[in-house]
């Protein structure tokens, strides 16, 4: 459970807006609720909030348990600190772009929720479980990422970068493929599944094999509820929201991107000495193709 003490505005709201999308619609009403408006649920009764809701006082309890609290009265006191800090306008829900927004609008509100991405999954992360993922990375035999589509970008970008501090990292963003490295790791190996549901059938699979192969699984996930996150030994929250008018939007990819960034300065400061030889090295190779593959003047006749 969660210290009240301990928990802070700002990684209560990113909980909440982690686990909203996979919420009963009931307890969806109760999680809007608390992000519109954490003064009014917290100078509230769970009867009076039962009554506001049109929920029963059941589903309050199991709401407040699912982010991480013992009961409603403890998720109250979290919530009237969260209001005696709270500034600046409204948070963006999912889907507040409108088809007739000018685009002024549109830059406000898409810079606003790239910003809340970033500042939420920052939020949520807690150094000592980064720590544990760092620490299976650094000393893992080999490193297979599994994504698609938007995600399969997330997989690419965290295999280069492992890959240039020297580590055997490899992305696979086609199912066939993932599955045949899934089933040949093993002990000692690292499988990463990024899916921002949490649900893709293409990460799920090779994540579940990889997993009964005896590799240390971790999921990059928006979902802490999801298939995948239940499968891996390790979760990493992501938040960014997606929305019909942003679907694979960068909301998602920026905090799962931040979230490899964390991870990658982890490991290349665990193993500081092999890895700045690695950058410097293959820094020097794509300077050297370059500058060997420039065209070159003609000499003058």
């Amino acid at each position: 459970m969660i210290d009240p003490q301990r928990s802070t505005p700002e990684n209560l709201v990113a909980r909440v807006r982690a686990v909203l999308p996979s919420l009963t619609p009931s307890a969806q009403i109760i999680a809007r609720l608390i992000l519109d408006d954490p003064a009014t649920v917290a100078r509230s009764t769970i009867t009076e909030l039962s009554a506001a809701s049109a929920t029963s006082e059941a589903t309050i309890v199991r709401t407040a348990r699912v982010l991480g609290f013992s009961g409603y009265a403890q998720l109250r006191l979290a919530l009237a600190a969260a209001a005696a800090t709270r500034q600046g306008p409204d948070r963006l829900v999912p889907g507040d772009l409108a088809p007739d927004d000018p685009l002024s609008d549109v830059i406000a509100k898409v810079t606003q929720a790239e910003a809340e991405a970033i500042e939420d999954t920052a939020a949520q992360l807690s150094p000592e479980r980064l720590g544990e993922v760092v620490d299976a990375i650094t000393g893992a035999r080999r490193i297979d990422v599994y994504g698609v589509a938007a995600s399969g970008l997330v997989a690419a970008d965290m295999s280069q970068k492992l890959l240039r501090i020297g580590l055997s990292a490899h992305a696979f963003t086609d199912a066939h493929l993932a599955l045949t490295s899934a089933v040949l790791l093993r002990a000692g190996d690292v499988a990463v599944g990024v899916s921002c549901t949490g649900e893709t059938p293409d990460v799920l699979e090779p994540m579940r094999r990889a997993h009964k192969a005896g590799a240390t699984t971790v999921a990059i996930t928006n979902n802490p509820r999801s298939a995948l996150a239940e499968v891996c030994d390790h979760v990493l929250i992501s938040a960014g929201m997606e929305s019909a008018f942003r679907p694979g939007a960068l909301a998602s990819r920026i905090s799962q991107l931040l979230i490899v960034d964390y991870v990658f300065v982890g490991v290349a400061q665990r193993t500081s000495e092999v890895s700045n030889g690695a950058l410097r090295a293959t820094r020097d190779a794509i300077e050297h193709f370059v500058t060997e593959s420039r065209p070159r003047g003609r000499k003058p006749s």
